[in-house]
């Protein structure tokens, strides 16, 4: 088990760039979960952690349940099952960058143990960026650069595979 860092809300202000009043509210109205010591309150950073993922709402951040296969841990949400590693067990939440997704056209055989066919539902993109929006049973949201999006021709409607390692996996308990 490892030692979990604890920030005092002074310190937390610091980390987030914010006053230590704000920090209090924010605590106070239950936005950040906190630990009373004695006197004292201390967030933990799997708190901090849990607070940063529930303000990126639409960026792949899911409600799952830990079941076991064999060896393996997965997360389950709905039917789809992403491959993970865990101590927790029971409900967590997962979230997953959407810059830590590879697209495919085709699945791949590599290290990367989650690989996930979908649906493109929708696209959004600038000059220099593309956000691809694919149902895989549950949506996930993608970043790419405007150029992949052109040169594998992605539109809506398109299967794709969504492509990303265990590792990118981010547990909360």
């Amino acid at each position: 088990m490892h030692e979990e860092i604890l920030y005092t809300p002074e310190e937390l202000a610091n980390k987030l760039k914010l006053s230590k009043y704000t920090i209090y509210e924010m605590i106070k109205r239950g936005d950040i979960q906190a630990h009373r010591i004695g006197r004292s309150i201390r967030v933990s950073q799997s708190q901090l952690e849990l607070y940063i993922m529930s303000t990126r709402k639409t960026d792949n951040v899911y409600d799952a349940e830990i079941i076991r296969e064999g060896n393996e841990k997965y997360a389950l949400i709905k039917d789809v099952k992403i491959n993970v590693s865990t101590e927790f067990d029971g409900r967590v939440k997962i979230s997953v960058r959407p810059e830590d997704i590879i697209l495919s056209k085709n699945p791949l055989v590599s290290s990367a143990r989650n690989v996930m066919k979908g649906t493109v539902t929708d696209l959004i993109f600038d000059e220099k960026s593309a956000k691809v929006f694919l149902n895989v049973g549950i949506p996930m949201l993608i970043f790419i650069t405007r150029q992949s999006m052109l040169e594998m021709n992605i539109n809506k409607g398109d299967e794709l595979y969504a492509i990303f390692k265990t590792m990118a996996v981010k547990v909360i308990k």
